[in-house]
């Protein structure tokens, strides 16, 4: 017989109804942003000077006055409480790629009896929610705990259930930011400030410029009952063993394929409530494994985009639920299939509605678009180690360098065409005086990148840095993460290397060089420094990785090494001449990175060692059991052929005992390699020593235990294999 959590799993499976969820006949126009305080409900709600003075403080970026926030909370808690909300709560991002929120209730109890509704604006603007067991790195000692949330009014609130959700900020009371938003935040005020400045050598009407974000997001899907029957992947959200199927996605069937009726049911479930909430979802399909999906919405401000996003992967958390599914977003959860990822497409626009990395229509605009083209560029060839550490966590560590995810160093794919473009610039424009002659014709040529761009942009797959045609896409960035990790490092990269650019052209501009032929001429000196990080070629080959050892390229494989860029004297020096994070803050959020990496080792060689000697070894004993009982059996029966006859049950339950021999022996010494760095006080030196010697261990158990299960009977074999883990019937 199976094991009896396995066959249990496998009927309620077969024995399952799942009714079609009750969904709006209404077009989605209809009810799009309809839980959400928006500027229409502002409009709506708050009076009139009261609204303009909210709206310039979002537009503006600055604080709002404390009279104002008394008006504002009496607005947003009438439009709630005609909704049916009972409670608010501060919404916040902390360091565990995960979401926080605490309940209170606007109902207040009068002394004597009686009660009433109140929300005041001390409440809005700010709370003391204590949390002093979130992720902080040495910022907050438990004795002086007290952390506080402040509200994001450039972020709209918004109602889930019974509660108006406020999305804030969430700091020590010292200052020091405790969760993602906080840095974000100051990176976008920080590039706006740097991108206007330069913009204005183009257009002197631009006065804003806003980071734009569309991520797609990845996720894999599996039935509630046999998650339930994997230990693994409740405990980790990735199968800690399991042979790959006979058939997976070798016959690339289900890429783009039509989609299961149980999934559709739950895409659109949870879609309806993502319109409900203003999240602007467009686009879904299968993805390449099987049970492998995507979700993807239209481009938006990045602050929402990211709120977006982590505010979705809690409603598929919870709509899975009630389809009996659950949904992963750990990229690597099954072996063998094609992981996920979240990418994130990334550009920056204009007040005056022009996307900076855009072809134009003019020569003028596409000397912009070079501009800022090229400024990132640069950033990424001078921070391109950071950017691949902001993505670099132990759940993405299994995805980054397979063949279905971009390799683990940074490099940039352009597309041909850009990259003869930029080949072109870099002969055709010296640091001598142009001629008018030369000028016309570069800027001639400069004028025809939209036409030469036109069908040039295919991206490629294996670049974890692609131009497509009007953004940067960052495909590196695991689906677990937050997609404010990689946008942090990026917005303050490319902010530094815009006020630099403005200050080597200001500096020409001053010696009586023409500003268009300053521009080109540092343009070109960029396209030159930043030549290493363009490659167009295979980044899965051998050749790559050799090709870019030889540049000078670094290959982010060690995950706490990884981390260590975090903390170089080189990052610590961006983040602050920028003003993201202090040094405090980048040696807490390296602190808490390195714990969180050897937590998730140490959990998971917990639970492979729990599996081994409780479900597989025991398994693997009872079938070889019963190998040994038929060899007796035709021993009795067949004396004189007997070794014959029984040669293959003979050499199979030899093979039994060597890998429960081998599986034994590794899970002890895995025990007491993590026994050896537990006494290490040191969070890192810890980290480092899971890294290399506690790690491995995780994988060399893993090939026994998947060798044991190609032998054991099926009927015996205690977990869910791969083959009923990625089918959804």
């Amino acid at each position: 017989m199976a094991s009896t959590q396995r066959l249990r799993a496998l009927d309620i499976i077969a024995e399952r109804e799942l009714k079609d969820p009750v969904l709006t006949d209404k077009k989605i126009s209809d009810y799009f942003g309809s839980d959400v305080f928006s500027k229409e409900q502002m409009r709506q709600y708050l009076p009139k000077d009261v609204y303009d003075s909210v709206i310039a403080a979002i537009d503006g970026g600055r604080r709002i006055d404390r009279k104002i926030a008394n008006q504002v909370a009496l607005g947003m808690k009438a439009w709630a409480m005609e909704r049916g909300a009972t409670h608010y709560t501060h919404w916040f991002q902390p360091l565990n790629d995960s979401t926080a929120e605490k309940h209170d209730a606007f109902f207040e109890p009068i002394w004597g009896g009686g009660s009433f509704e109140t929300f005041r604006g001390d409440l809005l603007v700010q709370q003391e929610p204590d949390a002093s067991s979130f992720p902080n790195g040495g910022l907050r000692n438990t004795f002086e705990a007290r952390g506080y949330s402040a509200w994001d009014p450039s972020s709209p609130a918004f109602i889930v259930g019974n509660t108006l959700c406020i999305p804030s900020i969430f700091v020590a009371y010292t200052g020091e930011a405790l969760d993602f938003k906080t840095p974000l935040l100051k990176s976008l005020a920080a590039l706006d400030k740097a991108a206007v400045d330069v913009c204005q050598y183009f257009d002197k009407d631009v006065t804003k410029v806003v980071t734009t974000l569309g991520w797609e997001q990845e996720y894999f899907l599996v039935d509630e009952a046999l998650f339930n029957a994997r230990p693994d992947l409740v405990q980790t959200g990735r199968t800690l063993m399991g042979h790959t199927a006979a058939k997976d996605q070798q016959l690339d069937d289900h890429y783009w394929g039509a989609i299961p009726e149980r999934v559709i049911r739950f895409m659109q479930d949870f879609e309806e409530q993502a319109y409900r909430l203003g999240i602007p979802l467009k686009t879904r399909h299968n993805e390449v494994a099987p049970n492998q999906f995507e979700c993807a919405p239209m481009f938006e401000e990045a602050n929402i985009a990211v709120d977006h996003n982590t505010l979705l992967m809690s409603i598929m958390r919870r709509t899975a639920s009630k389809h009996k599914l659950k949904v992963l977003f750990h990229e690597k959860p099954f072996m063998g299939v094609n992981g996920s990822g979240k990418h994130c497409n990334w550009s920056l626009a204009t007040d005056t509605g022009v996307n900076l990395l855009a072809p134009g229509k003019t020569p003028k605009t596409n000397i912009q678009f070079l501009a800022f083209f090229v400024n990132t560029l640069k950033a990424a060839y001078d921070y391109g180690t950071l950017m691949m550490s902001s993505i670099v966590s132990e759940s993405n560590s299994h995805r980054l360098g397979g063949h279905e995810a971009p390799p683990a160093i940074l490099s940039v794919f352009t597309g041909s065409t850009m990259d003869a473009v930029l080949d072109s610039i870099e002969e055709r424009i010296s640091e001598k005086k142009l001629s008018p002659d030369e000028k016309t014709e570069i800027k001639l040529d400069i004028g025809k990148i939209p036409e030469i761009l036109l069908d040039n942009t295919d991206r490629n797959r294996t670049s974890p840095f692609a131009f497509t045609g009007n953004r940067f896409e960052f495909r590196a960035t695991g689906s677990s993460s937050n997609c404010a990790l990689p946008l942090i490092v990026l917005n303050t990269a490319m902010t530094a290397q815009l006020i630099r650019f403005k200050a080597e052209v200001d500096a020409l501009i001053e010696k009586d060089v023409k500003k268009d032929e300053a521009i080109l001429q540092v343009i070109r000196k960029y396209i030159i420094e930043s030549k290493k990080i363009r490659f167009e070629g295979n980044g899965y080959s051998k050749e790559w990785q050799e090709e870019a050892t030889q540049r000078g390229l670094q290959s982010v494989t060690n995950v706490p090494m990884a981390f260590r860029e975090y903390i170089s004297d080189k990052s610590i020096a961006l983040f602050e001449q920028i003003g993201t994070l202090n040094k405090a803050e980048l040696l807490a959020r390296y602190e808490v990175k390195n714990e969180t990496f050897l937590k998730k080792v140490q959990i998971e060689s917990r639970v492979l060692g729990d599996l081994a000697a409780n479900h597989i070894i025991p398994t693997a004993i009872k079938y070889q059991n019963v190998l040994i009982e038929n060899v007796k059996g035709i021993k009795e029966i067949f004396p004189s052929e007997f070794e014959r006859m029984a040669a293959e049950e003979i050499k199979t339950i030899h093979v039994i005992a060597e890998h429960v021999r081998f599986i034994r022996e590794l899970s002890a010494q895995m025990l007491e390699a993590r026994k050896k760095w537990n006494n290490v006080e040191d969070v890192v030196e810890r980290a480092f020593g899971y890294e290399t010697e506690v790690r491995p261990y995780l994988t060399e158990i893993r090939k026994h235990i998947d060798k044991l299960e190609l032998i054991v009977d099926d009927q015996l074999w205690p977990l869910p294999k791969y083959r009923e883990l990625l089918t959804i019937s």
